[in-house]
């Protein structure tokens, strides 16, 4: 297949496409926007890596999902573009924090965020007939943008991935085999535990014990289910939602009440402790955030979801004036594109990767999170979760 000329949008027209306001800094961001003519596939692919700069642009390579690409407005410029300011986030947040894995201490400089959205075919989606015809597309796309804009990409696991229509290769390995920056490791490990390291120590801060607390989870797909079984194992009591039915069965089975999304309002109104979202997006809704504001109980809000807080600054305050801990999702999330840099590292240097390392890593949250829980309370909420933590790390 030949790979069409892309449309290159740059800072000035993604600054339009988006609103940047709820970010700390505001990244510059530029898409490659690949249209196959004949099956009508777009491939977003959005980098905060100037062209020419030699960057390592890091963020997942997403397939959008019908629940995605069936929500209202949706484009995948769109979509890559927020989701790469929110990784270049990540990026700034690990730096910030010092925490990284061995092999990524001498690159921290030039990784930048990024993001990959591909919008498909419901002939194309992981499963059909035309799903390698699509990973195919792709590829060539990266390859192309990484020849064109003079910078390297780096991608792995997200949302739309699952088994071919063989039956039996997996699209991650698929795009590992035939580009170079594809790296395949279950990111969800780490992100899980940075997810369960940033909750206790959020919890401990309030005098909160975890074997007395009782959390709701919003979302348990591979990272949701991590963050449940640390939970469960360390005792805490757990309420829980998701979509799929099959999931919601298999955590009824674990003896955990897991509600469908139709039962969100009521599982934020229960007499939880803190809640945790770790779904597709959007979570952290304005009616949401209303009701966690009134919940007396609720007192933390955190996860690793993407795209979580539609009203962004807004959502932020709302939280902070009710006296309520938010940590960015994208500090809780930043384990998994730590770890997919560590793997294409240790690719590149020809030596032996273990995710075991990252998920050690994460215990390194601790600290400064109990210190930026301190300082918010020292100061009664007059300041953000994200600001109280800012604070403690320029102490440093």
């Amino acid at each position: 297949m030949k790979i069409p000329d892309p449309a290159l949008l740059l800072p000035s027209d993604t600054a339009k496409l988006v609103d940047t306001a709820d970010t700390a800094e505001h990244p510059d961001v530029w898409v490659y926007r690949y249209q196959e003519a004949a099956t009508g596939w777009r491939f977003s692919i959005a980098t905060c890596a100037p062209p020419g700069s030699g960057k390592l642009s890091l963020g997942g390579f997403r397939i959008a999902t019908e629940e995605r690409t069936s929500s209202p407005g949706f484009d995948s410029d769109r979509e890559a573009i927020g989701l790469s300011i929110g990784m270049d986030e990540k990026v700034r947040w690990s730096r910030l924090l010092g925490i990284s894995g061995p092999l990524a201490r001498r690159h921290s400089a030039s990784v930048v965020g990024g993001k990959c959205v591909l919008h498909p075919t419901p002939d194309a989606r992981m499963g059909q007939h035309n799903d390698s015809a699509l990973l195919d597309f792709a590829i060539g796309c990266l390859q192309d943008a990484e020849s064109r804009g003079g910078f390297s990409i780096i991608t792995g696991q997200d949302l739309g991935h699952g088994i071919m229509s063989d039956g039996a290769t997996s699209s991650l390995h698929y795009l590992n085999a035939r580009f170079k920056g594809s790296v395949v490791a279950d990111t969800s490990k780490p992100t899980g535990e940075g997810n369960f390291v940033l909750l206790s120590a959020m919890l401990r801060a309030l005098d909160i014990p975890l074997a007395h607390a009782t959390v709701g989870l919003i979302g348990c797909g591979n990272v949701g289910t991590r963050v449940l079984s640390r939970l469960r194992d360390a005792g805490a009591n757990l309420l829980a939602m998701d979509s799929s039915a099959t999931r919601r069965a298999e955590i009824e089975a674990m003896g955990i009440r897991c509600v469908a999304p139709i039962d969100k309002a009521a599982l934020l109104s229960a007499p939880i402790d803190a809640a945790v979202v770790n779904a597709a997006g959007g979570s952290l809704d304005r009616a949401s955030i209303a009701l966690i504001a009134a919940n007396p109980r609720l007192q933390v809000v955190c996860g690793s979801e993407n795209l979580a807080m539609p009203d962004g600054v807004a959502g932020v305050e709302a939280l902070r004036v009710a006296k309520k801990a938010y940590a960015p999702t994208e500090l809780g999330g930043m384990m998994g594109y730590l770890t997919a840099l560590e793997e294409y590292l240790a690719r590149a240097a020809g030596v032996p990767f273990d995710v075991d390392t990252m998920v050690a890593a994460a215990s390194h949250m601790s600290d400064p999170i109990d210190a930026a829980m301190q300082e918010l309370r020292e100061h009664d909420f007059a300041i953000s979760f994200d600001a109280a933590l800012r604070t403690v790390c320029a102490r440093v």
